[in-house]
């Protein structure tokens, strides 16, 4: 349906099957329509931590198709407060247009502020600002959109964000597939880290894939 290029990074389609949609680099799907579970995990198993706090502040680090600031939003209540940080206008704007059925109104909560800039750019910039930052921007803690997320999981980028936390505030990453050696460089960034194996699918045939939930102290 479209292509759109990630700055100083890959190039991006948007395929349709049906009802269905993928964002694709090349042959490899980066998501869909129909594997989204674990995307939502990422939200309610963030939200189910922090508890009740008043008028908590979360950042998404890439919107994708919607999935995982759907789930926070019904996860929060209203004081809430949650930062979208997406990169491509040309994300948003399939949001709103060809997948403006899946998206929802999701993007025109009140509670929500829409950032089309990259997240490092909000976490390096941030100090105590956040209870919660969750990072689906790559399939893994390493850049595959745009080599410059590596410096996301960078002890560099894990002190930013750290920094940019609330004390007690969390640092949720998705991935693809666990990693220990990232698990070990949460540690070593002062993280209290703790990860779940979540399904992909809404119907559970096996496939799972990981979360780190990494606590300021």
């Amino acid at each position: 349906m479209d292509r759109a290029r990630v700055p100083d990074g890959v190039e991006l389609q948007l395929l349709r099957s049906g009802d269905d949609f993928i964002i694709a680099i090349g042959d490899n799907e980066l998501m869909s329509t129909d594997i989204y579970a674990s995307e939502q995990s990422l939200a309610h198993l963030t939200c189910q931590r922090l508890g009740a706090r008043a008028a908590p502040q979360l950042l998404i680090g890439g919107y994708g198709m919607g999935y995982t600031l759907r789930a926070a939003l019904d996860s929060l209540g209203a004081d809430a407060q949650v930062i979208v940080a997406e990169i491509m206008p040309e994300i948003i704007a399939w949001a709103r247009g060809p997948m403006r059925q899946i998206t929802g109104d999701c993007l025109d909560d009140p509670r929500v502020h829409l950032v089309v800039d990259d997240v490092a750019m909000l976490i390096h910039a941030a100090v105590d600002a956040y209870d919660a930052i969750l990072l689906d921007v790559d399939n893994g803690p390493e850049g595959l959109t745009r080599r410059w997320n590596d410096g996301l999981y960078s002890m560099q980028g894990l002190h930013a964000a750290r920094k940019a936390l609330r004390p007690g505030g969390i640092l949720a990453i998705w991935s693809a597939d666990a990693d220990e050696a990232f698990t070990r460089q949460l540690c070593a960034a002062g993280f209290q880290v703790s990860e779940e194996e979540v399904d992909a699918l809404r119907q559970a045939d096996g496939t799972c894939h990981h979360i780190w939930f990494a606590t300021n102290p």
